[in-house]
């Protein structure tokens, strides 16, 4: 049985409850199952050896999200060859495909959690109400120990860029 925090974070105002533990630094990263197409699926151990910088959204079409994922995408750059950034949501893979292709985002690879929700619910971002993935940043090691957490209280604000793009600096 998953854990229920109730209230743990709102949506406009208006209090959500999160599936999953809340995780902090220092946890082993737990797995999951996300889809890179509708058929393809991949775990965390696909990206063994790599800093992780997970970036949560809970829908690539609005706008914070947009802007969420652009941002990670235009500091993929900088952060060299050992680090991916994977951005997830339960959006379907074709619109997540769609969105990369209309945004011009190609440093950034989206996941979806639509099928499983087995992300949401082990790093405790399902939203109950919603069906969606509560905003969240994820910074993993490459030994799949989590280095840095940031779950936004209140959905549709930004996450703070310049600390999780820290976090990763300094694992590289």
């Amino acid at each position: 049985m998953s854990q229920t925090r109730t209230g743990a974070a709102t949506f406009k105002g208006n209090p959500i409850t999160l599936i999953g533990p809340a995780l902090k630094a220092g946890d082993k990263a737990p797995d999951f199952v996300l889809n890179k197409s509708l058929v393809e699926e991949v775990s965390l151990k696909d990206f063994a050896g790599k800093v992780k910088l997970v970036s949560v959204v809970p829908s690539i079409d609005t706008g914070v999200c947009d802007a969420q994922t652009r941002r990670f995408n235009e500091e993929a750059a900088s952060l060299g060859d050992n680090v991916v950034i994977l951005t997830v949501s339960v959006d379907l893979p074709f619109a997540q495909s769609r969105w990369c292709g209309a945004a011009g985002v190609d440093k950034v690879t989206l996941l979806s959690d639509y099928k499983h929700r087995s992300f949401g619910e082990a790093y405790g971002v399902y939203i109950q109400e919603l069906g969606l993935d509560q905003r969240s940043i994820f910074v993993i090691e490459a030994n799949d120990t989590i280095a840095y957490v940031e779950y936004l209280g209140e959905m549709t604000e930004h996450p703070n860029y310049e600390e999780a793009i820290n976090a990763v600096k300094a694992l590289v």
